[in-house]
């Protein structure tokens, strides 16, 4: 298993789960693409490209970064032509970018609604759709949405429809790119966290410390993500993965090194039902 010389072109890349995908490819001395907006570090959310391209040459890979609203075509087609330009070619496609708002129907204006949709569901289909034609070029083209499996259970509409739909919006793309881009050897599959991952999204949104506590460092979906990446395009597409089943799969039984807490009662991520929670404390996933 090895992306050594593979190019990532990674989403979003600036910080959280991105940011760790991309030092687990560098290890391998891989090149990341850091395609993301953050120039300037936030006040409320660390990191720049520039801070994770230092990062990513520190653990081995070779960076990119690259200032890219993924809302904007022209910048992600420029975004990716300097990608061929510097690398070759591109031979992952990590759609890892996206906007969280928990808001009810009622209480959601219709800006931060487009925001969601622009970046989530629209985001993803353009940096895919563009990505396209590099991939076809690939000895092992993959695509990987960072988004969940798709739950019709009506909890999961109820609280934050928006959010929601525009999460699913990228799983769509998985659905439904998968089938269409298995005459090219591309894999198309999706990747979610069993539990929250602490991240500036989590603490900010979902409860502070006392959420990050019960959730995951970034690094148990960057280690699942890398498996992935290295399976046969050509046989593994089309699914929606679960990080522990895919760390499971490799023969990894103990997960505590991921906890930020050891012994803290984990936070079950979003969309995944009441049935995972059962199998995560029978199973000693804490």
């Amino acid at each position: 298993m090895s992306l050594k010389a593979k190019t990532l072109f990674i989403t979003g890349a600036s910080r959280g789960i991105g940011h760790a995908i991309a030092l687990r490819a560098a290890k391998d001395g891989a090149n990341i693409v850091i395609a993301a907006k953050t120039e300037q570090e936030h006040p409320k959310l660390p990191g720049t490209i520039y801070s994770a391209a230092k990062d990513v040459e520190a653990a081995g890979g070779n960076a990119l970064p690259l200032v890219c609203d993924i809302r904007s075509e022209d910048q992600v087609s420029a975004a990716i032509d300097q990608a061929v330009k510097k690398f070759g070619g591109i031979d992952i496609c990590i759609n890892n970018a996206s906007a969280i708002n928990l808001s009810k129907t009622t209480d959601l204006d219709m800006k931060r609604f487009d925001l969601m949709h622009q970046i989530n569901s629209r985001g993803t289909f353009l940096v895919s759709k563009l990505c396209y034609e590099h991939l076809k070029k690939s000895a092992n083209p993959h695509i990987l949405n960072i988004s969940p499996p798709l739950n019709l259970s009506k909890r999961w509409f109820a609280g934050f429809v928006a959010y929601t739909m525009a999460k699913y919006g990228m799983s769509m793309c998985t659905l439904g790119m998968a089938e269409e881009f298995k005459k090219d050897g591309i894999a198309v599959n999706s990747l979610w966290p069993e539990t929250a991952i602490a991240t500036a999204a989590v603490k900010n949104l979902l409860g502070g410390d006392d959420s990050i506590k019960g959730s995951r460092t970034p690094e148990i979906m960057a280690d699942s993500a890398y498996a992935v990446l290295n399976r046969d395009a050509k046989t593994c597409t089309g699914n929606f993965f679960i990080d522990v089943d895919v760390l499971k799969e490799e023969g990894v039984t103990d997960y505590s090194k991921y906890a930020v807490q050891p012994g803290h009662e984990l936070m079950r991520d979003f969309f995944l039902d009441e049935w995972y929670s059962a199998e995560l404390v029978n199973s000693g996933r804490k």
